[in-house]
């Protein structure tokens, strides 16, 4: 796990650490400090809320250089708390809360455990110039109560690495095996290391990241952290450190509070009496923060001091919607600036990034913005408020805009798109012993596992078992010819027999059904580009504002599917595009620019969703982000009411409504658009065939977007095959954190535990119950269990009206439980729940509790999913398997595996159509879809043969380590060597060689891929490459992840590069045979002065390179 935090622009650096100054000197708060350095103890009173990283970060400036602990009563606070710290430039660490309800029905969490241990170690350690951040702790009163190891214990775990540092391959091996670090071919998750050649891998108990050390012999010549998911080296490094033992609750022996030394300082904000009893009386040092007032000894009789106050601004809480409320906020906002210049206040005013400041630069004019000497600089900040003492102001773009930004601790990881789609499609090929496969000659068998062949040559092979026994054995080099079966339902198909005809029969038939259906499918796109649409216009100075003015970092991911989105919009014919992003990614944002784009070139804009309740969502999300703009937006739905309907309709014909958001009453008969340009559909999945059918008919010429977080295995393959245009968000937003998933039996404890959990944290719970019948006895079983928990009921059958009352009571706050059906599935956007229970989880598909899992977790803090089975389906079947896959894929940006997943257990169904399923199970869903791409390759008018359609025989080469192992036989008889550099001697002053003189290795040996499974991969891979280009990339990850490739793998490499220059050039055959270059081309070699080109290099490596260099001038 990654950590990182929003970093503040230079100019935020600069200013904001002067305001802590400012009030820290200030003439009230230099009293407290004078008291705290007499007494030791002190409290800052009537402090807002908004203030309190405020008032921390200038209470820090007291404490140091002691080192400090922040405590806070709830995580809320603690998260909002450290945010801040970061925003005023005071460095400080996190303490996660330990997982709640983990224990024997739970998921362990290695990312908090990771954490923790690692915030332990450095707040422990020795001071450090280098880390001020560890010299500050924030965390909750309640974890000082939490066993963990001692700092003691956890220094002498530790093994410490360095550049140039020697030490023993084997003898690191022997240590991390013997510390309970086990060994894979691959590193995936926490405790596990890998060896390739001279390259170790090992993902450390308290690691934040894998790493990867690369010896030199004994000597470690780098040290490099990797991305877990693309297996690529992120970042250099000239010292780790490794935890050899694995911290568990075993090793947690001493309470965190134990950690407290004499010198310590704590700041309590807003305690209670047992938060402050919780600090070890030794520790004197003690500062308090509180919204309530400081009093002296306990005296209630004491005059409450105001002298060091921090308030809120004088201008309240807003938010964005009404046009004419905010004119007349803002009229109070000048006003109110303009009385703190005559007062000689220091006024500054933050905002999230330069578009907003922009805005509001224009807001106000440069003359009044001159006039009050106001400084206007960027920064994270939730909220502003006053410091009377200082005379100082802090306001942010949320007193004048009304849209506030919840900063959170950032973490995420970036896949890269050309690996997450890679790994969609990996997903499905991935072999295990006792799968079903499919060679593209031999048909449907079964994958027999990995042996070495013994016959004609020695060589390591992959068995095929077929009907009566029958085995074919395919060399590792050639595993690009093997698919893994997935057919449809769960019946498995017949194994083919060797030698008879219906395989040959079978394929030619389901390539002629490819052709048809991928001659449809082109005829329908080609229609569509021949379609007179509408080219929106470049984009507006209002839309280049807009998108300044949204309150997030866009991931860059966001920035490319928009740019992709607006270049469509700006051709002649209708868009229709396919963006595909996890839940929450951040496709709501895209497809708002998208909306406004359409408005800002005079069109009307379609938005459907598939409920009433996103409908109302996707419209308060809309207004709130167009509220600036005179943009009108409207909801159709089955909740609004006829008056008003009819007044939303008149507009939409009238063209004086813009965007129209709602359900598929949108598509109604009665609603006539004036101008329509573009739709918006969302949840794509969720609609039936005859809405989708519809849309087709309605949305002919104008733009489609398309919105799908789990899309259809149909619409994902036609995406990933390059036969629907596709954008993909596949980075995960900075305040996204994955969701720890439990799956377990029916447990009444674990229920009360996760619900009074979330309950104490301040967040809600959804307990998902997908039986109307008996919800009223569930919500009683539940208030028994949870006797402070709120439950309210909502379901699809309710009344409309009562239905958007417990939906807007349950988003306001007024209830702690959700007792519901599937309604929460699509598109429900709470950040405040974190905590989802589904009962009976083996009743829904893959896709649908991806989905449901996905609603919590939105907020920013770790979110939890409880997956209760009935206990007699604990063990096994479907449903086991389906909701295990859920546990499995618990990284962010998933979608695309669980589709995977999804086909595969459910089968692939009437994926293309019902009547390509017949040829899908005589098949298999991979080689079908090889088959399409290739048949759209080649109706596409691009004839040139893939890589792995070029034969290729070198007589000098040993393809395979069996091959060169047997060449290399120091007892091989000596032979005649015949290559270019003797074949014009005569024959008796030909050189007698042994064949070890005369033949290279072409293959990838055992030693730089020990795993059988990567090497098939690594030849897949090598097999399905079609540029020099991704050539290249492959070479570069094998050399980060293997080290530099031994001469076999460079030539191997060649091998690739002649087939891609033949391919190119339309040559089917390369045959390289005694100093000879034979190429075949439509049937006839290619002669050069009507002889075969001669190759003249002295050896065989650089015979290997004359014979690219001449292929590549043909």
């Amino acid at each position: 796990m990654s950590e990182s935090h929003a970093e503040p622009t230079t100019e935020t650096a600069h200013l904001a650490p002067g305001l802590v100054d400012a009030a820290f000197g200030s003439k009230a708060f230099a009293a407290l400090w004078k008291r705290y350095r007499r007494e030791g103890t002190v409290t800052l009173g009537h402090v807002c809320r908004e203030a309190f990283g405020f008032a921390t970060a200038v209470t820090l400036k007291a404490t140091q250089p002691c080192r400090t602990w922040v405590l806070c009563r709830e995580a809320r606070t603690q998260e909002q708390t450290h945010a801040d710290l970061q925003a005023w430039g005071m460095p400080a660490m996190f303490y996660p809360r330990a997982p709640q309800g983990d224990g024997p029905n739970g998921l362990s969490d290695p990312d908090t455990q990771a954490e923790r241990i690692s915030v332990i170690t450095r707040f422990s350690g020795s001071p450090s110039e280098d880390e001020p951040a560890a010299r500050v702790l924030v965390l909750c009163t309640d974890s000082l109560d939490e066993q963990v190891p001692s700092p003691k214990d956890l220094d002498s775990f530790k093994k410490s690495l360095e550049l140039g540092m020697k030490i023993e391959v084997e003898a690191l091996l022997q240590e991390l095996e013997a510390s309970g670090y086990e060994r894979m071919p691959t590193v995936a998750e926490r405790g596990q290391f890998a060896r390739r050649g001279g390259i170790v891998d090992v993902f450390s108990w308290q690691g934040e990241e894998p790493l990867r050390i690369e010896f030199f012999d004994d000597e470690i010549e780098s040290l490099r952290t990797f991305d877990i998911h693309t297996q690529a080296s992120v970042q250099r490094l000239l010292r780790a450190q490794l935890l050899m033992q694995q911290v568990d609750a075993s090793s947690a022996t001493t309470a965190l509070s134990t950690l407290f030394s004499k010198d310590d300082a704590v700041i309590f904000i807003e305690p209670v009496e047992d938060d402050v009893q919780a600090v070890p009386q030794e520790v004197k040092r003690r500062i308090t923060i509180t919204a309530g007032a400081p009093r002296d000894d306990d005296d209630d009789s004491a005059t409450e001091d105001y002298s060091a106050a921090i308030f809120e601004n004088p201008l309240g809480i807003f938010h964005a919607g009404d046009f004419v409320v905010q004119e007349a906020r803002r009229i109070q906002f000048t006003k109110q600036v303009e009385e703190w210049h005559r007062e000689k206040w220091r006024v500054v005013m933050f905002f999230h990034n330069e578009g907003e400041r922009e805005r509001f630069e224009e807001l106000v004019g440069p003359q009044w913005l001159a006039a009050q000497r106001m400084e206007l600089t960027l920064g994270l900040l939730h909220r502003g408020f006053t410091v009377p003492a200082a005379s100082l102001a802090v306001l942010t773009g949320a007193e004048i805009f009304g849209r506030h930004q919840h900063t959170r601790r950032v973490r995420g990881s970036k896949l890269d798109e050309a690996q997450v789609l890679r790994q969609a499609r990996d997903q499905m090929r991935d072999m295990k012993e006792g799968d079903l496969v499919v060679h593209l000659d031999y048909g449907i068998g079964k994958f027999a596992g990995i042996e070495v062949r013994e016959g004609v040559k020695r060589e390591e092979v992959m068995v095929i078992r077929y009907a009566d026994q029958a085995k074919v054995f395919v060399p590792l080099s050639q595993s690009h010819l093997v698919s893994r079966y997935v057919g449809v339902g769960g019946k498995a198909p017949t194994l083919n027999k060797l030698g008879d005809a219906r395989w040959g029969k079978t394929r030619a038939n389901a390539e002629r059904s490819v052709e048809e259906f991928a001659a449809r499918m082109l005829s329908l796109a080609a229609q569509r580009q021949t379609l007179q649409g509408f080219a929106h216009p470049p984009d507006t100075k209002w839309q280049v504002e807009f998108e300044q003015s949204f309150l997030y970092r866009e991931t860059p991911d966001q920035l490319r599917s928009i740019a992709e989105i607006k270049r469509d919009m700006e051709l002649e014919k209708p868009m229709d595009r396919l963006l595909c992003g996890d839940v929450g990614f951040g496709k709501t944002e895209v497809a708002i620019r998208a909306a406004f784009k359409a408005v800002m070139g005079g069109k009307q804009v379609a938005v459907l969703v598939p409920t009433t309740v996103l409908a109302q969502q996707h419209w308060q999300t809309f207004r709130e982000r167009m509220s600036d703009y005179p943009v009108t937006v409207e909801m159709l739905s089955r909740l609004t009411p006829k008056k008003r309907e009819k007044e939303i309709l008149a507009g939409v014909k009238e063209g004086t409504v813009d965007i129209v958001i709602g359900t598929h009453r949108v598509i109604s008969k009665d609603v006539r658009f004036k101008d329509l340009g573009m739709a918006i559909i969302d949840e794509e999945q969720r609609f039936g065939v005859k809405h989708k059918e519809k849309f087709k008919e309605l949305f002919k010429l104008v733009d489609v977007l398309t919105l799908s977080a789990t899309p259809i295995p149909r619409t994902l393959y036609l995406g990933l095959m390059g036969m629907r245009d596709m954008s993909t968000l596949d980075t995960a937003p900075p305040n996204r954190i994955p969701v720890q998933t439990s799956v377990s039996g029916y447990d009444e404890r674990v229920i009360r535990d996760a619900i009074n959990a979330e309950i104490q944290r301040g967040g809600q719970v959804f307990f998902l119950h997908n039986r109307v019948m008996d919800m009223e006895k569930m919500k009683a079983k539940l208030e028994a269990l949870c006797t402070e928990a709120r439950v309210i009921i909502g379901h699809g059958q309710m009344d409309s009206e009562l239905l958007e009352d417990v939906m807007q009571t349950f988003i306001n706050g007024d209830a702690d439980v959700l007792l519901c059906t599937t309604i929460i599935e699509s598109g429900v956007d709470i950040p405040n729940a974190n905590t989802i229970i589904i009962d009976r989880a083996d009743r829904f598909g893959l896709a649908d509790l991806y989905q449901l899992r996905g609603r919590v977790g939105r907020g920013g803090e770790r979110a939890h999913a409880y997956l209760m089975l009935p206990r007699d389906l604990m063990t096994g079947g479907d449903a086991r398997k389906r909701v295990n896959a859920i546990k499995q894929y618990t990284a962010l940006g998933s979608g695309f595996k669980i589709a995977m997943r999804d086909l595969e257990i459910r089968g692939a169904g009437n994926l293309l159509g019902t009547e390509q399923s017949g040829h899908i199970v005589a098949v298999g869903f991979d080689l079908y879809c090889q088959m399409l791409k290739a048949t759209t390759a080649r109706l596409q008018g691009r004839r040139a043969p893939p890589p792995m359609e070029v034969t290729l025989h070198v007589d000098f080469l040993c393809m395979s380590e069996a091959e060169w192992l047997e060449a290399t036989d120091p007892e091989a008889a000596p032979r005649k060597r015949v290559t270019a550099a003797t074949a014009h001697r005569p024959a008796d002053r030909q050189k007698l060689v042994t064949a070890k003189e005369w033949r290279i290795p072409a293959f990838i040996p055992q030693t730089y891929m020990e795993d059988a499974r990567s090497r098939i991969t690594a030849y897949r891979m090598l097999g399905e490459v079609l540029t020099r280009k991704e050539l290249d990339s492959l070479e570069a990850s094998w050399r980060d992840q293997y080290g530099r490739p031994p001469e076999a793998v460079e030539h191997l490499l060649i091998c690739a590069a002649m087939k891609l220059t033949a391919a190119a050039k339309g040559i089917t055959a390369i045959d390289i045979k005694e100093g000879k270059l034979m190429l075949t081309r439509k049937g006839g070699y290619v002669l050069v002065g009507g002889k075969f080109p001669r190759l003249t290099a002295p050896d065989a490596p650089l015979l290997l390179r004359e014979s690219l260099h001449l292929l590549r001038s043909f």
